[in-house]
């Protein structure tokens, strides 16, 4: 790990590094979504064979516990109404006898399955598209959530299972992969990255949330995907729209070659365009895979329309 007296900038390791700022011209705030056509949704639906369902996000509320950010909290929901409020001589009455329940949610939007929004990260006083970061302050007034809820996505999904490629049941803390690992695990999987592919990468690290309780925030640094320039490069060739996978940031925590904390939000997301997915159950989407061979889908999903949001809970559907 570097050192934290010689960790640079962000703005030092991403000085160079290519933007999609402009391309879509100066109002832009779907980003690098602007790549999924129709025909990318057509090719998405021409992958389906069986017609097999999977849904990825995981249990709200999940008796053994949420799993989130460490500065977040796990959502709460609070039972507002049931049979128990007709208990009582002061209970509502309608016509015909109707009783129901109601409940609830007190929750991070992005405290679960969720669609972070193009301008939930930034430096150098610059979001996504070079809108300035004060229009973040009470509010994403640019680049919000609701953009990307409001056109959707559907294109041609492929399953990355990197724990299972690499023989283990799930990936270490702080254990890395590259775009190289990437098509390296396609190639094995009988698969190949093609261009506006949605990534979507197994590690099932999330296990260990699971296995470990408390413990598992001890010294919290999630594997992932590492910085470089080439990496950059290879998602700017191949125009990808969307990174979805199982882990909480989608990337590893502290990169150990820098010591800069989630670089590629930046590189990616800020500078790209590209959209992040986290917090996926890819745990039966990839049985179902490494049973039947098939790792291209259908991949569709509409985060929730938030106003001004940062992030969205999203339940991704996908197709076989």
């Amino acid at each position: 790990m570097t050192e934290a007296s010689a960790v640079p900038t962000i703005e030092e390791v991403l000085d160079g590094s290519p933007t999609n700022w402009g391309k879509w011209g100066p109002d832009d705030e779907v980003g690098s979504l602007n790549y999924l056509t129709e025909a990318h949704a057509l090719k998405g639906v021409g992958t389906i064979a069986s017609g097999k369902v999977f849904t990825l996000q995981r249990l709200i509320g999940d008796p053994n516990g949420d799993p989130v950010w460490p500065s977040r909290e796990p959502a709460t929901r609070t039972q507002i109404m049931d049979e128990a409020t007709w208990d009582g001589p002061d209970a509502p009455q309608f016509p015909g006898g109707l009783h129901y329940a109601d409940d609830k949610l007190d929750a991070f939007l992005q405290g679960s399955t969720q669609y972070d929004a193009l301008g939930h990260v930034w430096y150098d006083g610059k979001i996504w598209n070079g809108y300035d970061a004060r229009t973040t302050v009470g509010g994403l007034d640019k680049a919000s959530v609701q953009p990307l809820a409001e056109r959707g996505v559907a294109g041609r999904g492929i399953l990355l299972d990197i724990a299972r490629y690499r023989g283990k049941e799930n990936l270490d803390k702080g254990e890395t992969f590259t775009h190289e690992d990437l098509i390296a695990c396609a190639e094995a999987q009988g698969t190949t990255i093609e261009k506006h592919d949605v990534l979507i990468i197994r590690t099932n690290f999330l296990k260990l949330f699971f296995d470990q309780g408390d413990a598992f925030y001890d010294g919290f640094v999630e594997p992932g995907l590492v910085y470089s320039k080439e990496l950059v490069a290879w998602f700017q060739e191949m125009e990808i729209p969307n990174l979805v996978t199982d882990t909480i940031a989608n990337e590893v925590t502290i990169d150990p070659n820098i010591g800069v904390a989630l670089p590629l939000h930046c590189a990616l997301m800020r500078n790209l365009g590209v959209v992040f997915t986290e917090i996926c159950d890819l745990e039966k989407l990839a049985a179902d895979c490494a049973e039947d061979g098939q790792y291209t889908f259908l991949y569709t999903a509409a985060p929730l329309k938030v106003s001004r949001a940062s992030g969205s809970p999203v339940n991704p559907l996908v197709i076989k």
